[in-house]
């Protein structure tokens, strides 16, 4: 198979203190994590080593999963991998179109409606309009948002908004989708549909790499798996051989 992603001694830190944090989606996890923390000229900053030294191959095909506690890193990785962030250290070579769920209701605009952020994200994604209009109804019969669908996002409950950010990644295909801990939104009947069309898109062959406290939906879905721990990388391998280690 071919490499799609690989990652090499890859390190991202973020400056805490007074000036300000260097990247700006850093989150409180990641500030409150113990370790990686260097004194940098200004006595009244750090630069944080929010990841440090991970390096991992993930071949066209691969369903990767990530696991780790909050803040060791996991969403930071997926947001370098997504090209939010740049590595400070070490290089990363994504071969592929990405598809980023990365949270709830990234990258929509709170004041437009929904129908309006759905050509937003999939002309962000490298979609033309009339490929985006093609695909239009069945995002919107999928998310289930009926006429809600053009209100604005900003009146949206968070499990409305993951409804539809997930339902655009997985009908506007990119080659890589990545998914962090939005698989258990919405009621039952929502969360059996998204899973089955998680099994659809497993079985046409898309590289995806999930981020998830879910092991059962890890351990479903991945045939690989990476697990982080303050910012370092303990483990890759077989889904099930990583998550043994890390319960135990």
């Amino acid at each position: 198979m071919s490499t799609i992603i690989k990652a090499e001694n890859i390190g991202i830190k973020f400056s805490l203190g007074k000036k300000g944090y260097k990247k700006m989606q850093l989150t409180l996890g990641d500030v409150l994590k113990k370790g990686n923390q260097v004194r940098s000229t200004d006595d009244n900053s750090y630069d944080f080593w929010a990841l440090r030294n991970v390096s991992f191959t993930i071949n066209k095909g691969d369903i990767l999963g990530v696991v780790g506690s909050n803040g060791s890193g996991k969403s930071t990785l997926l947001r370098i991998i997504a090209g939010v962030y740049s590595v400070d250290e070490g290089e990363i070579e994504v071969s592929g179109t990405i598809s980023p769920l990365l949270s709830l209701g990234t990258g929509f605009k709170p004041a437009l409606s929904g129908y309006d952020n759905i050509f937003l994200n999939g002309v962000i994604m490298g979609f033309q309009k009339h490929e985006i209009e093609e695909h239009v109804k069945d995002i919107i019969e999928f998310s289930e948002l009926g006429n809600f669908i053009f209100e604005p996002v900003k009146n949206y409950s968070s499990g409305m908004a993951a409804r539809l950010g997930f339902s655009i990644a997985v009908f506007l295909k990119r080659d890589i989708m990545l998914i962090d801990e939005v698989l258990g939104v919405g009621d039952y009947k929502f969360r059996e549909k998204s899973q089955q069309k998680m099994r659809e898109v497993i079985k046409s062959g898309q590289t995806v790499i999930i981020v998830s406290h879910n092991l059962e939906s890890i351990s479903e879905y991945a045939n690989k798996c990476i697990w982080i721990n303050k910012g370092e990388l303990v483990m890759e391998g077989d889904t099930d051989e990583v998550l043994k280690k890390y319960v135990s």
